[in-house]
């Protein structure tokens, strides 16, 4: 090798060392945003790849594993054959015919003319939403109050945007020594009064509430409002339930009640309003001077959302204000049908000796597992909680996917509800006797 093949040898070998210490140095430096620290795992990912590899019964996820009502159907396969405009971007912030209808709709539920351009944005489902919410109106060191138990979201949204989540649970009121439904879950207006500091930016409720199937009555969303007042902070609600009532209970908005619509933001959800949770078309309603501070996260992330999912959605709305209140209103069918699905998992937790919590509202039932003689030992890791152990047990030795309560509630609560898991009756009749037929099963010790 001459003079010239040494020097081209050395430069190769230069360049090679140089691109090596280049990806040590890449390596070397921390990857991930502070902001995602302790907030990646979901007990969702977790479980439901163990219902998966498993082939258990699931009764863990959240949604429906029926059809969703055929006019809903139809308005999307006309969508979709409505030519190019439906296949093309509409307005960014939500499909015109969308925004007026969930304007015309809720105008007269709120009690508040409803501006559709204005107090209204269209979202990739209420998850997009709420993260909206967090992300445009807490800043860092803010505080966010938290009513437990609470959908898991809420508290690394809270994070992520910098904000500390503060948290008040529900607790049952046991009168006779036996709680029976979810309104023996009840909020101390005291413990809940002394969590506002001059930090405090949002309190956050869920209602119907999931797990629970809580829905609050007007005096309870009062004593939030008058505090919220007080205290000059914002209320995020999250009603993605709010058309799954049962036995008399009325849901409330907090945004009708005198001073909230000012300073509250509704979050709703297609997919749980006409069973199509895979749509995923939500929403948040509020003020214009609140709401454009969401349009702004939104414009500069996702920017739009499907064009003929939410022309389907307009048409449902459209059926639905024509209908509201009478017997042909899939507002009026579906928590009919889902009250006696409802009442169905209850008898069979009964029948094995679990006491259900027989919820006022919503998809999920939680039952008391306490009474339950499993050994856990060999299940999960020492520092799990019953009820996570119990889960993973149930999937394992049984084949029926459920959900720990204590993951809808903060490390220094969660010790305090184990002994509950919740399960979803929101689901065809066979694939609830498949999962009674476990539960018979493992209640006579096959």
């Amino acid at each position: 090798m001459g003079i010239t093949g040494n020097l081209a040898a050395r430069l190769t070998a230069i360049r090679q060392s140089s691109l090596r210490n280049s990806r040590q140095t890449i390596m070397s430096r921390r990857l991930q945003a502070r902001r995602t620290d302790g907030v990646d795992k979901n007990v969702w990912v977790e479980l439901t790849q163990m219902a998966a590899d498993y082939k258990a019964v699931n009764l863990g996820q959240g949604f429906p594993d029926f059809s969703p009502p055929p006019f809903i159907q139809e308005a999307f396969h006309e969508a979709l054959r409505g030519g190019p405009p439906m296949h093309q971007y509409t307005r960014a912030f939500g499909h015109p015919p969308l925004v007026k209808r969930l304007a015309q709709f809720f105008s007269r539920i709120v009690g508040h003319e409803i501006d559709p351009l204005e107090d209204i944005l269209v979202t990739v489902g209420a998850y997009q939403a709420l993260f909206y919410a967090f992300q445009a109106l807490v800043d860092e060191g803010d505080e966010v109050i938290i009513i437990e138990p609470f959908f898991d979201c809420y508290q690394p949204m809270a994070k992520m945007a910098g904000g500390k989540a503060v948290y008040v649970p529900l607790r049952p009121k046991v009168e006779g020594g036996t709680v029976l439904a979810s309104g023996d879950w009840v909020l101390s207006a005291e413990e809940l009064a002394t969590k506002f500091t001059p930090r405090t930016k949002a309190v956050v409720i869920n209602t119907p509430n999931n797990p629970l199937g809580k829905v609050y009555k007007t005096e309870e969303l009062q004593m939030i409002a008058d505090l919220c007042i007080k205290h000059d902070v914002l209320c995020i609600s999250d009603e993605v339930y709010e058309w799954l009532t049962y036995d008399g209970a009325k849901h409330v908005k907090i945004a009708s009640l005198p001073g909230m619509w000012e300073r509250t933001i509704t979050v709703g959800s297609a997919g749980k309003t006409f069973s199509a949770t895979g749509w995923k078309v939500g929403w948040a309603i509020g003020s214009g001077q609140i709401i454009k501070h969401l349009k702004t996260i939104h414009q500069n992330s996702v920017y739009h959302c499907a064009t003929a999912a939410q022309e389907a959605v307009a048409r449902g709305f459209e059926r639905e204000h024509a209908l509201f209140g009478t017997p042909e209103s899939y507002f009026q069918q579906l928590p009919a049908m889902l009250h006696q699905r409802r009442k169905k998992l209850a008898s069979c937790l009964e029948s094995v000796g679990l006491q259900p919590i027989m919820p006022e509202g919503g998809y999920f039932m939680i039952a008391d597992i306490s009474s339950a003689k499993v050994d856990l030992n060999d299940q999960g890791t020492e520092d799990e909680l019953y009820d996570s152990r119990f889960v993973k047990w149930l999937i394992k030795e049984k084949g029926l996917a459920t959900i720990p309560v204590s993951a809808f509630y903060s490390p220094e609560h969660s010790k305090e509800f184990d002994k509950y898991i919740r399960f979803c009756f929101v689901k065809e009749d066979s694939t609830l006797d498949a999962a009674e037929d476990i539960l018979r099963k493992w209640s006579h010790g096959q």
